[in-house]
């Protein structure tokens, strides 16, 4: 699907014949958002491996008119990603700082560490499309037989492809994106921005002038992505009426660019690898633990050290396992329970009791008799003010009179 897109120079862009929707593709909306949601997650893993690796960076750069859609497309297909290994940069009216050096002095100052991402909201290309429809080159501070050059904008493009190449043979990556909107769409997004309050800061009335200049930015487009488009840094300019279309084919793209730098997790050195035990059991002792063993080493039994396994001494065989005991047992006579008023003095039978007094234990099925469960200390019975005796009547209880044989004060 992504081929039909895609422009590396050896064939001419018409953007007349491109189309700006979905239904020429006669793709499915649901299906086509989940793959999105496919791909976001790839890219998330890509990112994490490419972030670790640190042998290239990826460079994803977004070219479009106004209200095509690029802010929302970024924030929707990066959504998700280790915030640490991307830099978004916005590239808009250059300042005078940036004015006095080189077109792409400002845009080199934004190339990423490799092992991470960079996304250009707008770039360079700026210099050779705004630039070249406003006629803005004619008021830069530059030598005459530069800025009055017909070939002014040609050198450009092949500075771009110059420059494009330099990054690729120093470890970087480069994704273009041309966002393709339609007239029609475009309106529309402007209409809501004005109608919607929480929306009124996107428009500009700039956006307006830009867009009576629309047959000329055309033009500019199609003359710098035809003058740029290269094998090693291709074009793709895509439809960007439907933003659910135009985010999958932006995923899609991010997707099979990582794919193919391959980035992989650094593999550690044999010689640090096996001190990895070592380190283990060093930060395992540091509290008085015992080192554990690792998975593979709980399994076959054996330590993780050989040293250490044949210093350490032949242990003797635990015993098994004392029998549990009976439920019901019996306490020994000094520490019986004080029998209540009413309740009846419970006997232990002297055949299941041993010398101490306690219930024999039964021998396990290794002949050895169990060990003897430690008797069960009870809180002795106690009468207070709050807990009367059961042994009073109910009467006593309701009233509150003393007993008979008790003589009431004078």
């Amino acid at each position: 699907m992504l081929k039909k897109y895609t422009f590396d120079g050896s064939r001419k862009l018409d953007l007349s014949k491109m189309n700006t929707g979905a239904k020429e593709d006669k793709v499915i909306k649901e299906e086509i958002i989940q793959k999105t949601t496919v791909n976001q997650l790839a890219i998330q893993a890509l990112q994490d491996k490419l972030y670790a690796d640190q042998k290239e960076g990826l460079i994803i750069l977004i070219q479009a008119r106004d209200a095509a859609g690029k802010d929302s497309t970024i924030k929707h297909v990066m959504s998700g990603i280790n915030p640490q290994g991307v830099d978004v940069c916005s590239f808009k009216q250059p300042t005078s700082d940036e004015l006095a050096h080189d077109f792409l002095w400002r845009v080199n100052r934004h190339i990423p560490r490799r092992g991470k991402i960079a996304i250009y909201n707008r770039s360079y290309y700026e210099d050779v499309l705004v630039v070249q429809v406003r006629n803005l080159h004619q008021t830069y501070m530059m030598p005459s037989r530069i800025v009055d050059d017909s070939k002014f904008f040609k050198k450009r493009y092949k500075q771009i492809r110059h420059y494009e190449k330099y990054l690729r043979q120093n470890g970087y990556r480069i994704v273009k994106i041309f966002l393709n909107v339609s007239r029609e769409t475009q309106k529309e997004r402007f209409l809501e921005r004005i109608e919607d309050p929480d929306k009124n800061w996107k428009f500009s009335e700039s956006d307006l002038k830009e867009r009576k200049l629309w047959d000329q930015y055309t033009a500019a487009y199609e003359d710098a992505i035809n003058a740029t488009a290269t094998s090693g840094s291709p074009w793709y300019v895509i439809p960007a009426d439907k933003k659910w279309y135009t985010r999958y084919l932006v995923s899609q793209i991010i997707r099979k660019a990582m794919e193919e730098m391959d980035p992989r997790y650094p593999v550690m050195p044999p010689e640090q690898k096996a001190q990895l035990a070592l380190y283990r059991e060093e930060l395992e002792a540091e509290d008085g633990d015992t080192p554990k063993k690792s998975r593979k080493h709980r399994k076959s039994g054996t330590s993780q050290n050989p040293q250490a396994q044949a210093e350490q001494p032949e242990r003797e065989t635990a015993p098994a396992a004392p029998a549990q005991a009976e439920k019901n047992s019996a306490v020994s006579p000094e520490e019986e329970q004080p029998v209540r008023p009413g309740e009846e003095k419970k006997d232990v039978s002297p055949d299941n009791a041993a010398p101490s007094g306690r219930p024999q234990e039964q021998p396990d099925a290794a002949g050895s008799a169990a060990a003897p469960k430690p008797p069960v200390k009870r809180r002795p019975y106690r009468h207070s003010r709050h807990h009367r005796p059961r042994g009073r009547k109910p009467a006593e209880r309701k009233t509150g009179n003393k007993p008979e044989n008790q003589n009431s004060k004078s």
